[in-house]
Order: structure tokens, then sequence, then C-alpha cells
């Protein structure tokens, strides 16, 4: 035991100081917002649109991405060949609306608003979310289990997974939806007692991600339940979801929008 203070009191405090302090420095692989620089686009030219395997960006009088939809891949990139396509930095990606994840290029991102009044003095200070993996790979789960590491302690801000939507104020929601969860779904958000709120983490949970042209699955969580918060990613990175959970709660100090050269 001894052996085990002493190594505890050398490796010191491990937990980040986010967001009193900077976020941790992201590695330079980090691929936040897609940007669309279009000045660089030939008039007409659609290979971008047509490399996305989500149908993701579009490209008519306006030029269009749908973080919704968006995988965070490279291929729209790398078909590019005008190099007109990059990721930014920006890990800030949340909404309220699923409308707002349709952002033209140029335009702002209408980040995360909090709940109301009400709903903050209910939540803001404890937060007990059900966790409901409605037909995932694993990967947004992955990343949520993450926050709860000594490293990212998700608790500290009264945010906790629970094991029973009995004793939940929420869900949060990853995966497509498949037909064998749907009901499933239903069940446990009628189990939360209210008010309650849903939250919709990943491309799957949002719009049925990679499997959005499936007929086993129902295109996301607003499918089946009213959903509160849209938090993209394929999978969003940790930040990106303790961010968008933070905003929700009214516990981040920078407030609305966030433009398309925005660095984290």
């Amino acid at each position: 035991m001894i052996n085990e203070i002493l190594a505890r009191i050398r490796q010191g405090h491990r937990t980040m100081g986010y967001p009193a302090e900077p976020p941790p420095l992201l590695p330079e692989r980090f691929r936040g917002r897609p940007v669309i620089d279009v000045s660089r686009c030939p008039d007409g030219c659609k290979v971008c649109a047509d490399a996305c395997p989500t149908s993701a960006i579009s490209i008519d009088e306006n030029a269009r991405i749908d973080l919704g939809k968006c995988l965070f891949c490279t291929d729209c990139k790398e078909a590019c060949p005008e190099g007109a396509i990059s990721y930014s930095g920006d890990y800030r990606l949340s909404t309220r609306t699923r409308a707002a994840l349709v952002v033209p290029q140029g335009e702002d991102l209408h980040l995360a608003e909090a709940l109301d009044r009400r709903l903050r003095r209910l939540f803001g200070r404890s937060l007990k979310l059900r966790q409901v993996s409605a037909g995932g790979c694993n990967a947004c789960e992955a990343d949520v289990n993450v926050l709860g590491t000594v490293g990212w302690d998700l608790s500290r801000f009264g945010i906790q997974m629970v094991a029973s939507p009995r004793h939940a104020d929420g869900l949060l929601v990853t995966g497509c939806v498949t037909e064998n969860m749907r009901l499933a779904l239903q069940k446990t958000y009628e189990a939360v007692a209210p008010p309650k709120i849903v939250i919709a983490v990943g491309a799957c949970a949002i719009s049925g991600g990679p499997y959005l042209e499936s007929p086993e699955q129902h295109g996301g969580a607003a499918s089946t339940v009213p959903v509160d918060l849209f938090i993209p990613g394929c999978p969003p990175h940790p930040l990106t979801i303790l961010d968008g959970l933070l905003r929700l709660l009214g516990r981040l100090e920078e407030k609305g929008r966030v433009g398309p050269a925005a660095r984290a």
C-alpha cells in the first residue's frame, strides 16, 4: 500500500484544468470542422460532393457541409484537384438544432446555447445520463467513456453516467438507431422521469452516419426521441463532447458563433 501512495504522490495531479485553463493541445492529425475555400473551386466542379460517402457536401449556388452527416474522413479532400478543402483545428461543433449543422461555407456555425433557466437550475450542477448504444460501432461509446478517466474526470462538473434510466435526467444516445434498438430506445426514454433531455453523439446518432442508406436503421436518435443537443463527429473527440455538454449546461462563458477559419 505504501508503494501505491508514494507512486500517487510522485504522479501528482493528472486531471486537465479545462475549461478554467486552455484546452489540451490537440495533435496535428486532429480533424476539426471541414472548410471549403470556394474561391479555389472551378465553376461547376462537384468532385468533392461526388466523393463524399454520406452526401454531406452540397454544391449548387452555395457550398454547404452538413456536419451531422460528415464522417470527417478525407475522401473529399483527397478528391479535390484544387486543394480547396481543409480541416480546421476547431473542436467546437455542437448545436442545439439539427438544421444548425448544415452550414453554408463562409457563414458561422451557431454553437449550442444553454438550456433555459429552469432546466439549468435542475441540471446545471448535477446531470445524470443513461448512455444508450442504439446500433453504434463502439467508437463514439469509447470516446464517451474516455471522459470518465482521470485525465478528464467528467464527474467534477457534476455529470455522471448511471446504470438505470430511472436514476437519469436524460439520455446520451450513440448509434444510428437500428430497427432492433428502436423500441428499446423508446422504452428507455419513457423510463426517464420528466423533465428530461436527450443528447445525440456522433454522425450515426444524428443522421445515420455511414449506414444512412440501410433500411435496417432509422437515421439517428431524432427519429425516435426529441433531441436537445447534437454533437457531430465520427467519432467526436472527447473534447468536442465535453464542450457540447458544458455549453448545454451554461458552464462555458464563451457563447455565440464560430467562424469557418476558427482554431482551437
